[in-house]
């Protein structure tokens, strides 16, 4: 008797057929494009005249209802994985498909790496099965990089071969499909290549599924790959082979292996005419949950309309006006707005368009047409904004640029003057701002996750056949939206496919999401408990808003009427425009001479006739961080320099950012790496992150009075963090966290004698709190260390430094087991050594702080408090925040170096570092000229706590709250547009 396993994925239906024996007759795989139950009945048709009965069973994410509705057996996938993988230990014979040499016979798995539509499992199987699969995010799978390729403008298998000519690898965020975006747009924008950006895809893939899901447990021995991603992209398979340090083999039919367990594991026959029956026949589920129609009646929707037709911006005729005119160009993310303005803040033209990423390209197509269609026109002036500011202004000499959530802002109050609260929800951000007394007094940016934004909707009309206007439309009479929430876009696609497979129409559909991009915005982004906190005055804007569905949708989830301009979608290119106004007015212009012609605020019509522009990559040179810089060169001498973490690029030279703290702190550490010329005992490796990172002082200088040549992990940079990925064993624990496994690496590597690392529950006694506690990240690490990365001798002890009898006798017993002859006085001795050093680093940190300060005072610089943790001061985990913030004309201080004094708190203040948080917080609070940033690596699981009471501390002092998230994938130029944000609303603040 046959068997035939049906595997339908959430792509995709793979089907085999085999004989008693298992081997298999027959075998098919394509794509179902969410019609899951025709391309089904078409399979089991073609089987029908071939095999008309048959033992069935069915495996697959979305093959259950199918199964269920049929009454057939139905296998988990990774049980039918698991049996298939059983046969291949067996008997089979497993090849790498692009390898003849890659034949084994009877190879024995040990693990097992799948990678399917929407699912990604790592199967362990020796020493008892144990299962990792993808749970609240679906990113690094194959629709990631199908939404990647659409990106690229090209194929999945087109990333595969491009990537084989890869000269660098780029940090590409593989969480989120739509983050992944956002990491690529702009480098895109910056000119980078096509091959080394699909590298980086398959790199992020890699990342993602080690770290996400292996989580520390150790992948070796005969490893397999099975799904489609790598089945067909060599590439991939070897970038897991390079991470892993292994050769891993995709077998024969890796794409089959869950269908082939399912097929093994039929044992019920049927007549497949019957089955095909029975899905024809197969009732719509109704067990969906759904929501108020956006419009119960055509009064409704007239009045909704009629109320939205009241606000318009005063629009004038270009060909035919007198007066000033000015041009604004917002550069986003996936998208260009440009308009053009008279001198009273009169629309005189516009344009909307996608990027295609090459936003420089566009603008100056557009100033083409504008010249050449009226011949009158001459500019008077230019701004920009959005990620692609920069470029836009060194490319077209503008009179300057303008942050985004402050052009929005001013486009918002000339049109509201007493606006109390806007919301921008752009293609792939969101920008959300409460105003306060006419200045900016909060910001809501998302962080975590870009599920809500434009491109989000995009995605699912483009996957259900539809432009965004005619999906749209289709939502607005909906008889029920059905509720689909707010997830993750992978996965919400997978739900799409569901409920369009079990009959949902495509307009309750469309409704339902516009509800989804509305709760994602209040619930995830601005976090609404109370929603009469954002007042009454609203105003929506950005291109999402255009969207009648959306606008209909917010304004029944908050019971509220809201504002939206006419020119929604164009009020960051409108607020740039308006800002160029303010700048001349101002005499803040700066005049640049283009081609020898002085005065020009705006390349001319003649001069942008010779316009051209070349990109090319280079390495900056001009400190350690060796910075990848894209150089884009412009027609009259200008350049502009992009992916530089300060100013030195820019200039040419060092340049004045000394005013900054935390370059300070890496100098004076840097000072500990020489090697020690007196040691007579052995090289002793101390990795620099976490507790390290500001206790080095004390342990160089204990090991150092001990004989010993201490040895410091390098600084951290992103193969750091590759090194030690797979030994990362919680994918949410903090980045400086994950970090510790690759400084192992380093320091095995470097092979020193042993590695120290100690547990201090306790950090030193500030005086400052209740408590001295450490983090319990910071203060256990060294033990999950000692678990996974057994590489080398580990010396690992509990230890109270503010108690000097018992950290003698500790120290004393755990090295005198590892080293004779150290005695209880050399102890002692060492121990002394090690308080006095870091009493000497605290105070020339704290002098240094000092003299920042006042510096910064006789210049009238601005001063930024950017606060956080001792290890934010490594370039990695900061991302370059604090050169970003110097080279922007700011002096930069962190916590450690203010003066500490004990603050009210309505918390209970035991945690060292939070401490000096609130002290920080005080400080600024009762300094007029210093603002505070606070700096937070996700993971941190206190950080909530401690963010509202720094708020409060903050804000009794007057002062506004701001907060940067930083993670291990952090990009560039998102960095820069929130860092400017910031900015922009403390000085307006």
């Amino acid at each position: 008797m046959h068997r035939i396993g049906l595997d339908v994925g959430s792509t995709t239906v793979k089907a085999v057929v085999t004989d008693e024996n298992g081997q298999i007759l027959f075998k098919q795989y394509f794509r179902h494009f969410s019609k899951i139950d025709q391309k089904v009945i078409e399979i089991l048709t073609e089987l029908a005249d071939k095999f008309p009965r048959a033992k069935f069973a069915m495996s697959g994410s979305a093959g259950m209802g199918i199964a269920k509705a049929l009454g057939v057996s139905f296998i988990q996938e990774v049980y039918a994985t698991k049996i298939a993988l059983d046969n291949l230990n067996l008997s089979a014979a497993a090849t790498d498909s692009d390898s003849e040499s890659g034949k084994t016979d009877k190879i024995k798995a040990d693990v097992a790496i799948e990678l399917g539509g929407e699912d990604a499992k790592i199967l362990f199987l020796s020493g008892g099965l144990e299962v990792r699969m993808n749970g609240t995010c679906a990113g690094g799978t194959g629709s990631f990089i199908d939404q990647m390729a659409a990106l690229l403008g090209v194929t999945a298998d087109e990333i595969d071969s491009l990537a084989k000519q890869a000269k660098r690898v780029y940090p590409i965020a593989s969480r989120c499909g739509v983050f992944a975006k956002t990491d690529i747009q702009p480098l895109l924008n910056q000119g980078a290549a096509a091959a080394d950006l699909s590298k980086s895809i398959l790199y992020a893939i890699v990342d993602q599924t080690v770290g996400g899901l292996a989580q520390g447990r150790k992948i070796s021995g005969n490893v397999v790959y099975l799904g489609g991603p790598l089945t067909f992209m060599s590439t991939l398979r070897e970038c897991f082979d390079e991470i892993l340090g292994l050769k891993g083999t995709a077998p024969d039919d890796s794409l089959y292996f869950v269908a082939k367990g399912a097929a093994a594991l039929a044992d019920t026959e049927y007549i497949l005419e019957e089955l095909i029956k029975g899905i024809t026949d197969k009732p719509a589920a109704t067990d969906y949950t759904t929501l108020r129609p956006l419009f119960k009646n055509d009064s409704e929707f007239t009045e909704f309309k009629t109320r939205h037709n009241k606000l318009h911006i005063t629009r004038a005729d270009l060909s035919a006006y007198k007066g000033r005119t000015y041009l604004g160009v917002d550069s986003g993310s996936t998208t260009i707005k440009i308009v053009i303005i008279g001198e009273n803040g009169e629309l005189l033209h516009q344009k909307y368009s996608p990027n295609k990423g090459n936003p420089a390209e566009h603008v100056k197509e557009y100033l083409e047409d504008v010249y050449a269609s009226f011949p009158h026109l001459e500019l008077s002036g230019g701004a920009a904004t959005g990620y692609g500011e920069d470029l836009i202004v060194s490319a077209f000499n503008l009179n300057g640029g303008i942050v985004e959530t402050a052009a929005h802002f001013l486009a918002a109050k000339n049109l509201m003057p007493d606006v109390e609260f806007v919301i921008d929800i752009g293609g792939q951000d969101m920008k959300c701002f409460k105003v306060k007394n006419g200045a900016i007094d909060d910001i809501f940016l998302n962080e975590a996750c870009s599920s809500g934004c434009g491109s989000f909707l995009q995605t699912f009309a483009e996957i259900l056949g539809y432009n965004i206007e005619e999906f749209s439309e289709l939502s607005l009479y909906a008889d029920a939206p059905v509720d689909l929430g707010s997830r993750c876009t992978v996965f919400m696609n997978s739900s799409i496919k569901q409920a369009q497979k079990d009959g949902v129409s495509v307009a309750n559909i469309a409704a339902g999401l516009s509800y989804s991009v509305v709760k994602n915005a209040l619930y995830k982004v601005i976090r609404v408990r109370d929603k009469a906190a954002l007042g009454a005055n609203i105003v929506v804007q950005g291109g999402t808003f255009l969207s009648d569905a959306v606008l209909r949708a917010f304004e029944l989830e908050m019971g509220v009427n809201v504002i939206r301009p006419d020119i929604a979608g164009l009020m960051g290119a409108y607020g740039a425009a308006l800002y160029a106004i303010i700048l001349e007015e101002s005499e803040k212009t700066e005049t640049v001479s283009i081609g020898g012609i002085n005065d020009i605020k705006v390349i001319s019509r003649e001069q942008l006739k010779s316009f051209t522009y070349s990109s090319n990559n280079v390495r900056c040179s001009l400190c350690p961080n060796n910075c990848a810089l894209t150089v884009t060169n412009f027609s009259g001498g200008r350049r502009f320099v992009s992916g530089n973490k300060c100013s030195r690029a820019v200039k040419g030279s060092v340049g004045t950012d000394n005013l900054n703290i935390y370059d300070y702190k890496l100098e004076q550490l840097n000072k500990y790496r020489k090697p020690n010329p007196s040691a007579t005992r052995a090289r002793i490796g101390l990795p620099l992150q976490l507790n390290m990172f500001e206790l080095l002082p004390y342990w160089h200088a204990f090991f150092t009075s001990l004989g010993f040549d201490p040895v410091v992990s390098p600084l951290s940079t992103p193969e750091t963090y590759r090194k030690g990925q797979a030994d990362i064993p919680s994918d949410t624990v903090c980045y400086p966290a994950k970090l510790v496994h690759g400084h192992i690496h380093d320091l095995a590597a470097a092979k020193v004698d042993a590695i120290f690392y100690p547990c201090l529950s306790y950090n030193f006694d500030e005086k400052i709190s209740n408590n001295h506690y450490n983090c319990p990240v910071v203060a256990y690490y060294p033990q999950v260390i000692g678990i996974s990365n057994p590489v080398t001798k580990f010396i690992q002890c509990f230890i109270d430094l503010n108690n000097r009898k018992t950290l003698i006798k500790t120290l004393h017993k755990s090295l005198s087991e590892h080293y004779k002859n150290i005695s209880h006085a050399d102890i002692k001795k060492a121990v002394l050594a090690g308080e006095k050093e870091n009493t000497l680093y605290l105070s020339r940190l704290r002098a240094r702080g000092n003299e920042i300060i006042a510096e910064a005072r006789n210049k009238g610089l601005g001063i930024i408090a950017l606060v956080g943790r001792p290890y934010h001061a490594d370039n990695q985990v900061n991302h370059g925040i604090p050169r970003l913030i110097a080279a922007m004309g700011k002096a930069v201080v962190s916590e450690d170096c203010l003066p500490l004094s004990p603050v009210k708190t309505s918390v209970l203040n035991q945690w060292t570092y939070h401490a000096r948080l609130y002290s920080a917080a005080d400080f600024a609070a009762r300094s007029p000229d210093i603002n505070l940033v606070q700096l937070v690596s996700f993971g941190c699981g206190l950080d909530a706590v401690t963010t509202d009471e720094v708020r409060k501390i903050l804000e009794r002092g007057g002062k506004l709250y701001t907060q940067l998230k930083i993670d291990e994938i952090t990009n560039l130029g998102a960095v820069i547009i929130r860092i400017k944000s910031l900015l922009a609303a403390l000085d307006n603040k």
